[in-house]
């Protein structure tokens, strides 16, 4: 396939920009009917149904339209305009929910770059012949479904033409049950062991046949528990005593489950606060800080818009991350990054009253975005355009010093 006839999709962070402000996602839902019907670009408008399908909330519509799409295609290229000097490249992905990647085109986009999206399937082959690139990174998120996709690709890399960032054997060490042991021992850390959990034994756990030390060492209530491959809270619970296993287990079919101990990372004024970092070549850049009245912390949940008192300290931590935070955790994160390996990798962590960071979990598909307001987040987008102008530059001097090589 030459590349004029690689299909071109939406970007998906401007439809995931529409939905965030709000726009009306169901006209646009019709328009790209509509093209699949006329046969016109029939597989960008695939790809666009499945993004659309997902943030209408039909994730399975959603994904009929993408495996659809890939039995047809499995390369596509960026929509944006770009120059014929423009950085190219390509980017190793799996099929699957929008969080199963590194949302990369909030990172690229505004800057002079042609990206390929390749989606491996294991078992089947590339597309031959795949357009000339400069470099190539993984962008799959760690996950069980992942884990196949991410060994295929990994037996790609020995003999591919280009130079690939974040390995695949990497991103497994992400995994929740792995990446306490990867970061065990490191100076300024806490990382909670997590360990899997079969039904039946969660079962025996509850009812007080079996001790949370058989499978947590020295652990004991209250636990965190969380589905297989959850996120954004879905399936995440703190159960207090044995008997809140069975009451979760009503609420909860899955045979699996991953426990960890509780930390208590409260600060002094009795909120807890989440932060979002990600590294870039082995320096840290900040991305969010939530501030909340309960545990289950996630952005969206800590309500930071309403609340100008919550913003007036996410700006400094921000603006003052180098000086400020970044300094003060300085070895600790230099810790992370040596120990995860990867050129593009983030964390959600607290900063326990200790002073040592608690790291929730890390991942190289964790959200980072410019979508916020600026009038109500001015301090936001410089950080973030800081974040992406360190990626593109990244990606252009790696791709550099491999081509002098």
């Amino acid at each position: 396939m030459s590349t004029a006839a690689v299909p071109s999709p939406a970007s998906t962070a401007k439809l995931l920009k529409m939905a965030f402000d709000g726009c009306n996602l169901s006209s646009l839902r019709s328009a790209f009917l509509a093209q699949c019907q006329s046969g016109q670009e029939r597989t960008a408008a695939l790809l666009n149904l499945c993004t659309i399908e997902q943030l209408l909330g039909d994730v399975p519509s959603g994904l009929r339209h993408q495996a659809e799409a890939l039995r047809v295609h499995r390369l596509y290229r960026s929509c944006w305009q770009a120059s014929p000097r423009a950085l190219r490249v390509l980017a190793f992905m799996a099929p699957g929910e929008l969080s199963a990647n590194t949302p990369i085109e909030f990172l690229l986009q505004g800057s002079d770059v042609v990206l390929y999206s390749l989606y491996v399937i294991p078992g089947q082959p590339l597309p031959d012949p795949l357009p000339d690139h400069d470099i190539a990174i993984v962008t799959v998120g760690e996950s069980d479904r992942a884990r196949p996709i991410l060994h295929a690709i990994e037996q790609l890399i020995p003999s591919w033409p280009h130079p690939v960032l974040n390995r695949p054997e990497r991103i497994v060490d992400l995994a929740r049950e792995n990446m306490y042991r990867v970061l065990q021992g490191g100076p300024g850390l806490v990382a909670p062991p997590t360990v899997r959990i079969d039904r039946a034994n969660f079962e025996q756990l509850g009812r007080g046949v079996l001790p949370a030390g058989q499978f947590l060492p020295n652990a004991n209530f209250p636990l965190i528990v969380r589905t297989i491959d959850s996120h954004a809270g879905r399936g995440l619970a703190k159960i207090e005593k044995p008997e809140g296993v069975e009451a979760y287990l009503r609420d909860h079919p899955e045979r699996e489950f991953f426990i960890s101990p509780y930390v208590d990372y409260r600060s002094a004024d009795g909120r807890f606060r989440k932060f979002r970092l990600m590294w870039v070549d082995g320096r840290p850049y900040p991305c969010h800080m939530a501030i909340a009245e309960e545990w289950k912390v996630w952005y969206l949940n800590a309500n930071m818009a309403t609340s100008a008192a919550k913003r007036a300290e996410e700006a400094p931590f921000m603006s003052e991350f180098d000086t400020g935070f970044g300094r003060r955790h300085a070895a600790t994160l230099a810790a992370i990054s040596e120990r995860f390996g990867l050129e593009y990798v983030g964390i959600d962590c607290a900063e326990l009253p200790d002073g040592r960071l608690l790291v929730f979990e890390a991942d190289v598909a964790l959200v980072a975005h410019d979508m916020d307001p600026p009038d109500i987040y001015p301090y936001k987008g410089p950080q973030m355009r800081k974040l992406f102008a360190a990626f593109y530059e990244m990606l252009q001097g790696k791709s550099r010093s491999s081509a002098v090589q």
